[in-house]
């Protein structure tokens, strides 16, 4: 006899429970082909290599593009908002919810970053996951005196932009796209001023293509 069926009942239970405890995890870090593939959209394939939480992607030639995204603004009623409002500018993008520590915790340097670099042609943009109440998320950017726009996204529809396949269980999550809006850095941490503010003002400096 091979295979579960030859184990005795309480330890079939404990090897189902494994497995599906185990397919859940590879949903939740969008495992796809190759054992670090995290998310595939566009021409940019994520790949997060030996769990790294910080992930660059150089030279230039080497980095990949995302799907179209965009969703409806945060703030503003029957507005949509979406990378394409940045031409020829770095852009931010930052996975957050209200709900989410450390994502309160990163919000002050994220808003500093941005004051202190969007004169140098970059701009931010958020993305608002998990949030059913849309007035608390809104509370949080009015309480955190949050310049940029962010897309209100519960669902995490537009976030197919990144193949369907983004590891969505990391919030926050900070991806940095170049002014040709290819994806030169990836973040899979809350992060603190001095972790972003370098590699923003690196590509706010590289000439677009």
């Amino acid at each position: 006899m091979s295979g579960s069926a030859s184990l005795p009942g309480s330890l079939r239970r404990t090897a189902s429970i494994l497995l599906a405890s185990l397919s859940l995890v590879a949903v939740l870090a969008g495992c796809s082909a190759g054992k670090d593939a995290v998310a595939q959209g566009g021409t940019f394939e994520f790949i997060s290599p030996g769990g790294k939480t910080d992930i660059t992607y150089d030279p230039p030639s080497a980095r990949g593009t995302i799907g179209k995204l965009s969703g409806p603004d945060l703030m503003t009623s029957g507005k949509t908002t979406s990378v394409d409002d940045f031409p020829g500018k770095v852009v931010v993008i930052n996975i957050w919810g209200q709900w989410c520590g450390p994502c309160r915790a990163e919000a002050p340097a994220l808003e500093q970053v941005y004051t202190a670099t969007k004169d140098k042609g970059v701009a931010f943009l958020g993305i608002d996951v998990r949030d059913n109440q849309q007035d608390k998320a809104q509370d949080f950017v009015t309480d955190n005196k949050i310049g940029y726009p962010s897309i209100y996204d519960p669902s995490m529809r537009s976030l197919l932009a990144l193949g369907g396949k983004f590891p969505t269980s990391v919030i926050p999550t900070t991806i940095v796209l170049d002014r040709d809006h290819r994806v030169a850095a990836v973040f899979l941490r809350s992060l603190l001023a001095d972790d972003l503010q370098p590699t923003v003002t690196r590509l706010a400096a590289e000439t677009a293509q």
